[in-house]
């Protein structure tokens, strides 16, 4: 089996790579990204290729199975330039496998995808996915959900799969993440149980999270078994606020959530933080997933809890972990992050 990862270097990216390489029906993997990394694991070949607009109909001939995870986080302050790659690019991709008769297609969609919902009860991959309007990511992970209806409705005999995990954490992307939606300004030594003095016990703040490793292998099962449709991913249990303030040993304070976004709004306008206030909206807003159909249909099993994931991406804070690859480069952000504060805290990638 031949298959082809798009954005196969970033934080799931190098787990799904990881998860089909050790898959012995899976002969032959094709990375593609903007940068070719120094990684080099079993089976791997990489292309450089950018997917708003590179050429990728020849990467693609003679796959068995395209899995499509390219993503651009950031720039928060230029949406027309994360709406070219995420849902440009999300077209070009499928146009792609549609000229060259790939059978599976496999796209990463996510959490953020769904349409404001409970926090009480567990929903199914049946809930609405539009999104939160007020975030970018939400918007765009709804509109490709649209994309992905009118591909499967014109293209009948393409197995499609959707995955739509939680919040997805490994100790090797801690730096990467920290990029993006801490900034530069956050300091490492600070990332350790005591010394956050508190968490927000705010309404809604919920969420779910699991594992780099288990989302990588979540996508080798969606490539390998025939499947199709959406799945859920997460890991227990739920990480709401009580659990946050005991695994940084800090205290409760009740906080509205209009002073939590509107904390967050002001450190995005004063350049301090990247992350767009919408985000903050969007996490309160997204409902809880049932993960019963990954379980039952993709035969998915979490080998690792959400706190066991989150307190990597705090240990892999605190260590400023990475991997040898263009985004997950403990390096990227220049010296002294010099290139995170010239690039204007989320004002260009």
């Amino acid at each position: 089996m031949r298959v082809v990862v798009v954005g196969a270097t970033g934080n799931v990216g190098t787990s799904v790579v990881s998860a089909l390489a050790s898959d012995q029906n899976v002969t032959s993997i094709v990375g593609l990204a903007r940068r070719l990394p120094d990684w080099q694991p079993d089976k791997t070949t990489w292309h450089a290729v950018d997917v708003s607009t590179g050429d990728l109909a020849p990467h693609f001939a003679g796959a068995d199975a395209v899995v499509h995870l390219a993503w651009l986080f950031q720039p928060t302050r230029d949406p027309v330039a994360t709406w070219r790659v995420n849902v440009l690019g999300s077209v070009r991709v499928l146009e792609a496998a549609a000229e060259r008769n790939v059978p599976v297609v496999v796209h990463a969609s996510s959490v953020g995808a769904y349409s404001p919902g409970p926090k009480n009860r567990p929903v199914t991959e049946e809930w609405p996915t539009h999104g939160w309007p007020g975030a970018a990511y939400g918007r765009e992970k709804a509109y490709v959900e649209r994309l992905l209806d009118v591909f499967e409705r014109d293209h009948p005999d393409t197995r499609v799969v959707r995955l739509r995990p939680g919040f997805i954490f490994k100790r090797e992307a801690a730096t990467e993440q920290r990029r993006l939606f801490g900034g530069p300004f956050v300091p490492q030594r600070l990332m350790r149980p005591r010394l956050i003095p508190f968490v927000p016990d705010t309404p809604g703040l919920m969420f779910q999270a699991l594992h780099a490793e288990d989302a990588g292998e979540a996508y080798r099962l969606a490539v390998t078994r025939p499947v199709s449709g959406a799945f859920n991913l997460a890991a227990d249990p739920v990480i709401e606020p009580s659990v946050l303030a005991e695994l940084l040993d800090a205290r409760l304070v009740p906080v509205p959530g209009w002073v939590l976004r509107n904390t967050a709004a002001l450190a995005w306008h004063m350049r301090l933080v990247p992350a767009a206030p919408g985000l903050v909206d969007l996490v309160l807003r997204v409902p809880i997933m049932d993960v019963t159909r990954a379980r039952t249909e993709l035969g998915w099993q979490p080998r690792h809890t959400a706190v066991e994931a989150l307190r990597e991406l705090l240990e892999g804070l605190r260590s400023a972990a990475g991997m040898d690859t263009p985004p997950l480069s403990s390096h990227a952000g220049g010296p002294a992050r010099i290139g995170e504060v010239s690039s204007g805290v989320g004002g260009r990638p």
